[in-house]
């Protein structure tokens, strides 16, 4: 297995990236940003989110972000999560890494910890064992956290419409989501770096760029 590009099983080739953090922090914008950064020459870059990916993947987000479906238990959130997935892992991240793809997912499987151990309090052991089952075996190379003070976020993401369901559980939950982030980072700290997700968003995406550096990249020419 190939070091420094994809951890997992079965796949040798390709970078996974993943980015991280609360509602608002410019996760979507950032990795856009960094999508239109390492398009170089031939270099297959593709830009996915979490849930989302795929047909079934997108038909689980629908439910799970839907504000009419305020009735559904924590251990039926923490399941859909991981079956939307396992969907997008080996319909989409697996190949795409095998055909030497760079990968930048926007949500992977630490935002299951944060959100559905972290602010729902659901057993964290259970909710490792569940991730390792719905992750099919892959491990971000680099997970770019976001991270930005919580009322900062709420506010952001207020400002973007309709909140969703998770967005709607307000600013104590966030508050619960960041400080399981930040439990996360500390004790993986080579794979989990932690950017200041404050100020305008080309200054945020030097700060993931420099974060990225080691990684020997296929950066754009002109990107800092």
């Amino acid at each position: 297995m190939t070091e420094g590009l994809m951890r997992a099983q079965g796949v040798q080739q390709g970078a996974f990236i993943t980015l991280e953090g609360p509602d608002g922090c410019g996760k979507s914008t950032q990795a856009r940003m960094l999508a239109e950064a390492l398009s170089k020459d031939s270099t297959e870059v593709l830009s996915i989110r979490e849930p989302g990916g795929t047909d079934i993947s997108e038909r689980i987000r629908k439910l799970l972000l839907d504000p009419a479906n305020n009735s559904m238990s924590a251990e039926c959130e923490l399941l859909l999560y991981e079956a939307s997935r396992a969907q997008l892992v080996n319909q989409v991240i697996k190949p795409a890494c095998a055909r030497n793809a760079i990968v930048i997912c926007d949500r992977f499987y630490d935002s299951t910890y944060a959100y559905q151990a972290g602010a729902r309090g659901l057993d964290k052991g259970m909710v490792a064992w569940a991730n390792t089952l719905g992750s099919c075996g892959c491990v971000p190379i680099r997970t770019i956290l976001l991270d930005l003070e919580p009322s900062i976020a709420f506010r952001r993401a207020a400002k973007e419409g309709t909140p969703d369901r998770l967005e709607a559980e307000g600013l104590c939950f966030q508050e619960r989501v960041r400080a399981a982030y930040l439990e996360l980072a500390q004790r993986e700290p080579e794979r989990i770096c932690v950017v200041d997700a404050s100020g305008s968003p080309e200054m945020v995406h030097d700060r993931i760029i420099e974060a990225l550096g080691d990684l020997n990249l296929p950066f754009a020419t002109g990107v800092s």
